[in-house]
């Protein structure tokens, strides 16, 4: 009986340890998609219609058009972690989770290689104006915040991603945060450009 209570104390002392590092994650990745949902409604404040809609070149994006692209990326990925990663078998043992966190946060937001979006996410003006596009990604946002406050079991499930490796589902939401960092910078890009209207 000593021996049963001792090894309930030592798994009540172990799932607390784990909880406390769990909330850890938990503030990090809650503060990153703050972070970059400021840096992203920031990004887009103040414009004119004119410059919201500049396109640097026939081929490349208005502002408009990323940010409409950051707000539907949100709901597709946050879609994979509930319908796919949620759903999909324990993830490999052994494999470097911290490592994987950081090649996440390096290489979403590095523009250096630019990609093709894929055909859902391109734009074709689906939430009818800027504020309903802004709207919806705050609402989207906070959806993501309040997965990442409650969810339980981030770490438990991991399926195959773009990255060519197996991301859990707070993987998942650092490359949510990162691909909406990835998309402000190529908002600042376009901003940058010496053709944009004035006003």
């Amino acid at each position: 009986m000593k021996r049963s209570l001792v090894l309930v104390g030592t798994l009540i002392a172990l799932t607390g340890f784990l909880a406390a590092q769990t909330q850890e994650e938990r503030h990090h990745a809650v503060k990153y998609l703050d972070e970059i949902r400021a840096k992203v409604m920031e990004a887009t404040k103040g414009l004119s219609v004119a410059q919201l809609n500049f396109k640097p070149a026939p081929d490349r994006w208005s502002v408009a058009e990323v940010a409409e692209h950051i707000a539907a990326a949100e709901d597709i990925l946050y879609g994979t972690i509930q319908d796919q990663v949620m759903k999909a078998p324990a993830r490999p043992t052994g494999e470097d989770v911290k490592a994987i966190n950081e090649f996440v946060l390096a290489a979403i937001p590095d523009r250096t290689d630019k990609a093709q979006a894929p055909e859902p996410l391109k734009p074709t003006n689906r939430f009818a104006s800027q504020e309903g596009t802004l709207k919806h990604f705050n609402k989207s946002r906070d959806k993501t915040v309040g997965f990442v406050r409650t969810g339980q079991g981030l770490r438990d499930h991991a399926v195959n991603s773009p990255l060519g490796r197996k991301l859990d589902a707070y993987e998942w939401v650092l490359f949510i945060a990162a691909h909406s960092e990835r998309h402000s910078k190529q908002i600042l890009e376009v901003k940058a450009d010496p053709k944009l209207p004035k006003s």
